[in-house]
C-alpha cells in the first residue's frame, strides 16, 4: 500500500518525534524546513491557552517558507495528543487542532474513534504508537490511519518488544503506513527500519541536541556524552515505563538501579503535581551514541541524509 500523499515526498523517510518539555515550535519548524515531518506533544504548551499561539506561529512560518521556496516545499508537521483519561485538555486541545487542520495527529497511550473521527473530519491523519501487536491491532480497528511501532530503547514510553518481531507482526496483517522507533540516530538506522518492514523512521532523542530544541544545556550535554549504557528503563515518573537519563535520575536524589515501582492506575498527563515533580528528569533513548555535538537541526538532518545515502550506496539499493 502506498503511503498517504501527506507522508510522500519527504527529503527523508523520517518522522521527528514529539518530545515531552522538548520539541516546540523553533525545533519543529526546523525539522519540516529541513524536509522531514516535525512533531510536538500539544502537551508541550503551558498554559492550555498557549497551544493556539504556537500552531499560528509553526503554520505561518511553513507557509512563509513555501512561499520562498516553492522549489522545495516544507514537510508536513504532527502534534501528539495523549488520549488517556487522564490528560484533562484533551477536550481543549483538539478543538485547537481543529481550528489549525493540523494535518498529522499522533496518539498516544489508548486508541480512542472520537478522536479518530475528529481528525478525518477536517482532512488530516491519526498515528497512533503502539508497543505491540494486540495494541496495534485496536489502533486500527478504531480507525487511525497508520501505526508507529514503538520498540525497546525508544526514549520516553517505550516497549520492550526487539523491533525485528514487532514489524514483522504488525506486517503480516497491517499494509497501511508503519512507523518504526526506537534507538535510531543515524542514517544507517533509517535504512535499517525500512529493512525490517516500516516505511519511516521515528526518531526523537538524537534531536534533543539540537540549537532549536528546548532542552538545557546540561540535558544536552548528557546526551552528547551518553550511551546506551546511561538509559534508565522505569515506570516511576509517569506510570508508564519509558527510558530517561540516568544522570537526572541522580541529580533528583534516586537511586536508578533501585526505583520503586509507580501505580499505573495513577498516571497523569494533565499537567498537575506529579508531572511537575518530575519536570527535571530527562527521557532519552538508547541511541544516543552517534550524537557527538550539538548542531542545527538542519545539519542534523544533513548528517542522518549523507549516511542514510552511503548505506543505500554500499547496499547497492
Amino acid at each position: 500500500m502506498a503511503l498517504p500523499k501527506i507522508l510522500q515526498g519527504l527529503r527523508l523517510p523520517v518522522v521527528a518525534s514529539p518530545m515531552f518539555i522538548v520539541s516546540v515550535p523553533a525545533l519543529v519548524i526546523a525539522q519540516c524546513k529541513a524536509g522531514i515531518v516535525g512533531s510536538m506533544p500539544a502537551l508541550n504548551a503551558r498554559p492550555a491557552e498557549l497551544l493556539d499561539d504556537w500552531l499560528a506561529e509553526i503554520t505561518e512560518a511553513l507557509a512563509a517558507h513555501d512561499r520562498a521556496h516553492p522549489e522545495s516545499p516544507a514537510a508536513p508537521f504532527a502534534i501528539n495528543q495523549i488520549v488517556h483519561k487522564s490528560n484533562d485538555r484533551l477536550e481543549h486541545d483538539m478543538a485547537v487542532c481543529a481550528k489549525y487542520k493540523v494535518p498529522i495527529v499522533i496518539t498516544s497511550l489508548g486508541a480512542r474513534e472520537d478522536v479518530n473521527a475528529a481528525v478525518h473530519a477536517w482532512g488530516g491523519i491519526v498515528l497512533h504508537d503502539v508497543i505491540n501487536n494486540k495494541f496495534a491491532k485496536k489502533a486500527i480497528e478504531k480507525g487511525a490511519d497508520g501505526l508507529i511501532a514503538v520498540a525497546t530503547g525508544a526514549g520516553g514510553h517505550a516497549g520492550v518488544k526487539n523491533p525485528i518481531p514487532l514489524i514483522q507482526e504488525i506486517r503480516e496483517w497491517f499494509d497501511g503506513p508503519l512507523l518504526l522507533s526506537g534507538a535510531i540516530a543515524t542514517g544507517d538506522g533509517i535504512l535499517a527500519a525500512q529493512a525490517m518492514g516500516a516505511d519511516l523512521a521515528y526518531i526523537g532523542s538524537a534531536f534533543i541536541a539540537t540549537e532549536e530544541a528546548r532542552a538545557t544545556a546540561e540535558y544536552k550535554s548528557e546526551i552528547v556524552g551518553g550511551n546506551s549504557d546511561d538509559i534508565v528503563y522505569t515506570n516511576l515518573f509517569t506510570g508508564v515505563h519509558g527510558n530517561y537519563l540516568r544522570g537526572s535520575i541522580e541529580r533528583a536524589g534516586l537511586d536508578p538501579e533501585n526505583l520503586p515501582e509507580s501505580d499505573p492506575s495513577k498516571m497523569n498527563f494533565g499537567g498537575g503535581a506529579a508531572a511537575k515533580a518530575w519536570k527535571d528528569i530527562w527521557g532519552c533513548g538508547q541511541g544516543i551514541n552517534p550524537v557527538k555535538d550539538v548542531l542545527p537541526t538542519a545539519a542534523l538532518v544533513d548528517r542522518l541524509g549523507r549516511e542514510y545515502r552511503a548505506a543505500r550506496q554500499r547496499l547497492a539499493l
